[in-house]
């Protein structure tokens, strides 16, 4: 979307409409992803007869949209299977999410931070966790501590059963 008026302008884009805009091109990728050929006649876009190979297999992609407003929240829900917050405190997030409504499926993904290290400190990786749990996540998007693949995979292993735990 984006917030700055100067990115904008140097762009040459509209800045007062750029919402529209935006809950229309997520609209246009709705429809257009799972199609090989694909169009969309609206008031800011308007394409036929392009093609997009590969379309995606599943009739419906799943978008998630960013965000750290009340609005963002709420184009999420209308328009997108999943809001990513950033910059928010779980106070702040709590605040917000119990200001909507969410759809069924619909996924709260938030940040774990720092790596985690499940099996070297599984009592803090159950902690992040569970306080992601507890501001509203349904999906974390964790980095993990690995010094190689096997090692990766242990971890990844040890983060399933604590997530398991947490739920």
């Amino acid at each position: 979307m984006g917030s700055l008026e100067e990115e904008f302008s140097l762009l040459g884009a509209s800045f007062a409409d750029r919402g529209a805009r935006a809950d229309e091109a997520i609209s246009a990728l709705r429809g257009s992803l799972s199609q090989r050929v694909p169009s969309f006649h609206g008031e800011h876009y308007d394409y036929d007869g392009l093609v997009v190979s590969p379309a995606a297999s599943r009739e419906r992609v799943p978008l998630w949209i960013g965000g750290r407003t009340l609005r963002s929240l709420r184009r999420a829900t209308s328009y997108g299977d999943g809001w990513v917050p950033f910059g928010l405190n779980p106070e702040q997030l709590r605040d917000l999410l119990g200001k909507v409504e969410l759809p069924d499926g619909f996924n709260v993904v938030l940040s774990a931070g720092r790596q985690l290290d499940p099996i070297g400190d599984p009592s803090r990786a159950e902690r992040v966790l569970a306080g992601l749990r507890d501001a509203g996540a349904t999906i974390a998007g964790v980095a993990l501590a690995a010094e190689s693949v096997d090692h990766y995979c242990e971890q990844l292993a040890a983060l399933a059963v604590l997530g398991d735990k947490v739920e």
